[in-house]
């Protein structure tokens, strides 16, 4: 990507200096509660680690009690700090493209943490990976998860991370637009659908990354090579390779994100548009 080191969001809040986030809550006092994305991603590393991650960073795990937040000064190095310019970079263009396209569009805040972090929808851990919260409007990122992108799940380069906090964003546009209300609703009026729900709205925050992808690369930003890091970064997340990965079973079923080929066709779709009316997952127009 083209792009010039150097610049912070003013819609970025750097909380790496406070390790753990002010811990988390054990016992039955009410625990961590993420956004959809964060639940989704800590529910496929629990697969990945064979740990029920879930239950132990929502607090019905035992021993894992509440902890003061440290106040220790950030670390500096020197590639991570190019890496913030980076993300706020992204998070800076996303929301440039989406002012335009959604009347009434109000910013996202972008949250960095190390470790924990205390949220509106409560206390997370790094294990959760990057999450939007509804009830504060903010992307909660921890800047190892790129390493993890890279190493773990197979999808390399800056526009595969870009990617990811484009789809975190694309949870934001859900929020402001009803998308994610209208789905909660229609989860309480029928819980046996709460999986194909859940794959529509992440299928939808994919093809909303896409129409950011096709801004951006109006604007010149994207070079040759970046869409197919995109693509390859939502593939690399899909359920089934996922699931493939973790247990050597696909179970459909159990899918919460979509599938490698539905992530990659809904991100493509959204990049050949520039549309967001094309991103209806829900009726699956293709």
């Amino acid at each position: 990507m083209r792009w010039s080191p150097g610049g912070r969001s003013d819609n970025l809040e750097d909380r790496r200096g406070a390790s753990g986030g002010g811990g988390f809550r054990g016992g039955g006092g009410g625990g961590m509660k993420l956004g959809l994305g964060g639940t989704v991603v800590l529910l496929v590393l629990s697969l990945i680690f064979k740990r029920d991650l879930l239950t132990e960073f929502s607090g019905g795990a035992p021993g894992v009690q509440t902890a003061p937040a440290s106040q220790s000064a950030p670390v500096t190095d020197a590639g991570e700090e190019k890496m913030v310019d980076f993300v706020s970079f992204v998070l800076d263009t996303a929301q440039v493209t989406w002012r335009t396209l959604v009347p009434g569009y109000t910013d996202a805040r972008l949250v960095l943490f190390r470790e924990g972090v205390r949220s509106a929808c409560g206390d997370a851990s790094a294990a959760s990976g990057p999450f939007y919260c509804p009830g504060d409007q903010r992307v909660y990122v921890d800047l190892s998860f790129f390493d993890q992108l890279d190493r773990q799940f197979g999808a390399p380069g800056d526009f595969a991370q870009a990617y990811v906090l484009a789809h975190e964003i694309g949870h934001h546009v859900q929020n402001l637009t009803g998308t994610e209300k209208a789905m909660r609703n229609a989860v309480q009026r029928n819980p046996a659908a709460g999986n194909q729900l859940s794959v529509a709205m992440e299928l939808q925050a994919d093809c909303y990354a896409g129409v950011w992808a096709h801004s951006a690369a109006r604007s010149g930003i994207i070079e040759a090579g970046d869409l197919d890091e995109g693509l390859g970064a939502a593939a690399a997340v899909g359920d089934d390779r996922l699931q493939k990965m973790s247990t050597g079973r696909v179970n459909p079923e159990s899918f919460t994100h979509g599938s490698s080929t539905d992530r990659k066709a809904w991100f493509r779709k959204g990049f050949d548009s520039g549309d967001p009316r094309s991103c209806d997952t829900f009726g699956q127009g293709r």
